[in-house]
């Protein structure tokens, strides 16, 4: 599974810190997502597509 957290979040200009802050998790977390090295939970996803104003199926890519 790839995504595209690193691309939207830049579109609104946001950190991994910031990100993180508004989803509830620690930035290595962003981090990890980000490198495709985390799968997160479904919460998680929900949360981060929500902060990026995306549904999941665009934020997330399902080879």
């Amino acid at each position: 599974m790839t995504n595209k957290i690193k691309e939207l979040r830049a579109k609104h200009n946001l950190t991994q810190e910031e990100l993180a802050n508004r989803v509830g998790v620690r930035r290595e977390t962003i981090v990890f997502l980000e490198q495709g090295k985390y799968n997160p939970s479904l919460k998680l996803a929900y949360d981060i597509a929500r902060a990026l104003e995306v549904k999941i199926d665009d934020l997330f890519i399902f080879d």
